[in-house]
């Protein structure tokens, strides 16, 4: 395993398409700081093509978004790619799959080091020259947004947070209860390992990282967006209505009515609202 720095680019293929002289996303590998490969798709968007999908829209030749996906995603998961297939018309987009999920190397530590994956992916998104970056997290995802954020000051022009839990340890619902026993349990780690395409550590967090309320008032005065579905079923709306009175003036909270959890959730209207809310906020 490679010791190599964060943003490394381990593998790259660009292959462009004959007829029209455009790029295909470009698949790579980079390297973690504690040198875990984590595989990462960068699509340039529709801003360096010939002409935009949608000409009511102005994509930035400057902006990307990086989105985290939640606990048990990855990179070529459908709501990750179609999360990815709507950003990509207001500019680049970089995915990727956290540690232990898909193609990428190691152990899930449930949104612990997954802070030096996402540090990895915004790393690259900055090398390919792009001068506003937005990180864009969902459930587990939109935890680690949150601590890379008050971890790395700058590192980011903006984080949007959707369907993040406040504090760690929840298990007031059936679904986190669930998710408990497959992270703490040998049998529940063997159906995520067999089942979901997802290595789970063993071994509990040591120390306990920051918690995302707890990260969210060194944010500031990065623009900070967070959304939550009023029928999410993981997180009731107290965890977004803590972290917001957390982040104080410089956070706004989005309560989506009718919407249920993360990236599966997210319709793309609402992608589309993130979208534009994010070129407007990001430098």
């Amino acid at each position: 395993m490679s010791n190599a720095p964060a943003g490394h680019v381990a593998r790259s293929t660009v292959r462009p398409y004959r007829e029209t002289g455009r790029r295909v996303p470009i698949r790579t590998f980079l390297h973690t700081a504690d040198g875990v490969p984590v595989d990462s798709v960068y699509d340039p968007g529709a801003a360096v093509y010939e002409t935009a999908p949608d000409a009511s829209r102005t994509p930035a030749r400057d902006l990307v978004f990086v989105v985290a996906h939640g606990f048990t995603g990855g990179v070529d998961r459908p709501h990750v790619r179609r999360v990815a297939g709507v950003l990509r018309g207001y500019g680049a987009v970089l995915t990727f799959s956290f540690r232990g999920h898909g193609r990428s190397g190691g152990r899930s530590t449930v949104g612990d080091k997954e802070v030096l994956d996402l540090a990895a992916a915004v790393e690259r998104a900055r090398a390919l020259g792009h001068t506003r970056v937005v990180a864009v997290g969902f459930s587990m995802g939109g935890s680690v947004v949150l601590r890379h954020a008050a971890l790395h000051p700058g590192a980011v022009d903006a984080v949007v947070s959707v369907s993040a839990p406040a504090r760690w340890y929840y298990r007031g619902t059936a679904p986190m209860r669930r998710l408990h026993w497959l992270v703490t349990r040998p049998e529940g780690r063997l159906v995520g390992r067999y089942g979901l395409r997802t290595r789970i550590h063993h071994r509990d967090w040591d120390p306990v990282p920051l918690s995302p309320v707890e990260a969210v008032p060194r944010i500031a005065p990065t623009p900070l967006l967070i959304v939550h579905g009023d029928r999410d079923g993981y997180f009731p709306l107290d965890h977004p209505r803590m972290l917001a009175e957390a982040a104080g003036e410089h956070g706004e909270l989005w309560v989506e009515p009718g919407m249920a959890h993360a990236e599966h959730a997210a319709d793309d209207a609402l992608l589309a609202r993130i979208a534009h809310w994010a070129a407007g906020r990001a430098g």
